[in-house]
């Protein structure tokens, strides 16, 4: 099939997200994978909110601006999502189409108007409608056999109605296809990967886009990670450094505000050298800002917060399998280190799902990296080391005495004010792991770059919006490629062409990534390109920019 968008759009507590799921779970079924997009406002009720779903033959992993099919529950919403709806595209509203009429008629109430309007959409989108029928029974199973019939029933009005009213505009109903996909987040993927990696100690406090991860782990306790709420984000970063300390792999997760709150933890993880893998879901600030939208507004703070010098790695996965490998990678490197470890997100990737190939996880996984107390006679936690990095061992796991220290200190982790030897020797030990650290950071994808004349950079959840616009580009005729960082501090070392141009492309109104380039590779931009309007980067937009 061709490459499809369809909006479904209404207030808050419609049920859009129900008929949204339902309708991408049918696709997906039937073989077609569906990329799954979300924006609400931030509140309960009312309000314009909606859920996009790009379907077509293969899978998509960016947002489209336009609408082939607009799915409007209310005329608010039909008003508000009309300009997104393109030329000869399909609308679908209760002035169009008798939802709470047929639910009645149908199902027997018109609480049924939604599957009304989810059949509707199966008449406009080419879905066979004994495919949606069979997901609203499995959907609606719990509630008795008479409330499914009834999604059924209303279903298979609304796609009778709609046939017959689009006539030749309906989709011919499509074929069943034998490709199966995972359907998931990419909050969903790190939580999957930090069990994987022996993740066994979560604190956190709710911040969205950060919740779902807390959330996972609570409704799933055959994960194996223990799930506290702590009271805020202060306690919730040092209760993880505790469970660090004493031997369990441990995270914490929160937005922009929070992270805030945890710095002073950040570098006190940096002085007691103690890993510790913090997600920071990024929405759009200042302050409050929106709290239910998107933006890669942190980059700079991520890579800065905290008060002293000592390393930290931080991560910006750009899709649910590459957030699999980061959480992975963010739990072996604050290992290894024993540094923090911030993996970016943002509500873009934390409420989006991807289709994918059936999730696999790494063949070998690396575990714990604490010492074995046995081959150590005199212990000291901060042993001036080659490579900077001491032997660790846990709190109260063995005979030896283990002493962590926030003020500086000596190599046995006793408080020092020894200005000639120690401290410089400690300040030359943190720096040493953070040399090493540089040496194995991945460097950026490369897409097309080798005959590019005009290069887009980009980090995150932005790939795919950067991948699509460089193939539009390419087929029109244009020498354009795309540098792509998901592992970005620090940056790893390499050489930019000097007979290219080069802009950024990222989810901020300062170039932050440009910025940075500039600070570490005295790279140039000639352009950036900047969506801080609390959406997604799309290709649209990076089009329009170089039109």
């Amino acid at each position: 099939m061709n490459d499809r968008n369809v909006v479904i759009a209404g207030a808050a507590g419609e049920g859009i997200q129900t008929i949204g799921d339902v309708v991408a779970t049918s696709f997906l079924a039937h073989g077609y994978p569906v990329f799954l997009t979300q924006e609400f406002e931030s509140r309960i009720r009312g309000g314009n909110s909606s859920t996009t779903l790009r379907i077509g033959s293969a899978p998509h992993n960016a947002p489209r601006r336009d609408a082939d099919v607009l799915l409007a529950l209310n005329r608010v919403s039909q008003q508000h999502y009309a300009p997104q709806l393109r030329e000869g595209g399909i609308l679908i509203s209760p002035e169009v189409f008798a939802f709470r009429d047929l639910a009645k008629e149908h199902g027997g109430s018109e609480r049924y108007a939604n599957a009304v309007a989810a059949g509707a959409l199966c008449a406009a989108t080419g879905m066979p409608v004994a495919v949606l029928e069979r997901r609203l029974r499995e959907t609606f199973a719990g509630h008795g056999e008479e409330v499914a019939a009834a999604n059924a029933r209303a279903a298979q009005a609304g796609y009778d109605q709609a046939l017959g009213r689009l006539g030749e505009r309906a989709e011919r109903p499509l074929p069943p296809r034998t490709h199966r996909y995972a359907f998931a987040s990419a909050h969903d993927a790190i939580a999957l990967g930090a069990a994987a990696a022996e993740c066994r100690f979560m604190a956190a406090y709710p911040m969205s886009p950060s919740t779902h991860l807390i959330t996972t782990f609570a409704r799933h306790p055959e994960l194996g990670v223990f799930a506290e709420q702590a009271e805020d984000e202060i306690a919730a970063i040092h209760m993880g450094l505790g469970a660090s300390a004493a031997g369990a792999r441990a995270m914490t997760a929160t937005s922009g505000g929070g992270f805030a709150l945890m710095v002073e933890a950040v570098s006190l993880a940096g002085m007691i050298e103690t890993p510790i893998v913090i997600v920071l879901a990024q929405r759009p600030g200042p302050a409050t800002g929106l709290p239910t939208r998107t933006a890669q507004e942190d980059l700079l703070f991520a890579i800065r917060a905290g008060h002293g010098e000592a390393p930290r790695a931080v991560l910006a996965p750009s899709d649910p399998q590459d957030a699999l490998r980061a959480a992975i990678r963010a739990f072996d490197l604050a290992d290894r280190y024993q540094i923090p470890v911030i993996v970016l997100t943002d509500q873009y990737l934390a409420d989006s799902r991807f289709a994918l190939p059936p999730v696999e996880l790494p063949d070998a996984i690396p575990g714990p990296q604490l010492a074995d107390p046995a081959s150590i006679e005199r212990y000291a936690r901060y042993r001036l080391t080659d490579d900077g990095v001491s032997p660790r061992l846990a709190l109260g796991q063995s005979e030896h005495l283990v002493c962590l220290d926030s003020d500086e200190h000596t190599e046995q982790g006793h408080i020092t004010e020894d200005l000639d030897t120690v401290r410089p020797a400690m300040v030359e030990k943190r720096l040493e792991k953070g040399r090493r650290l540089k040496g194995e950071i991945a460097p950026p994808s490369r897409n097309a770059v080798d005959d590019a004349d005009l290069v887009l950079v980009g980090w995150g959840s932005t790939k795919g919006a950067i991948d699509e616009a460089v193939s539009i580009l390419r087929d029109s005729g244009r020498r354009v490629g795309a540098l792509h960082f998901t592992e970005l501090w620090p940056l790893p070392a390499m050489e930019f062409s000097e007979t290219a141009r080069y802009w950024t492309a990222e989810g901020n109104a300062t170039g932050q990534l440009a910025q940075l380039l500039r600070m570490e590779y005295g790279v140039e931009t000639e352009g950036r390109i900047g969506r801080y309007d609390g959406r997604p980067l799309d290709a649209a937009t990076i089009l329009e920019a170089l039109s």
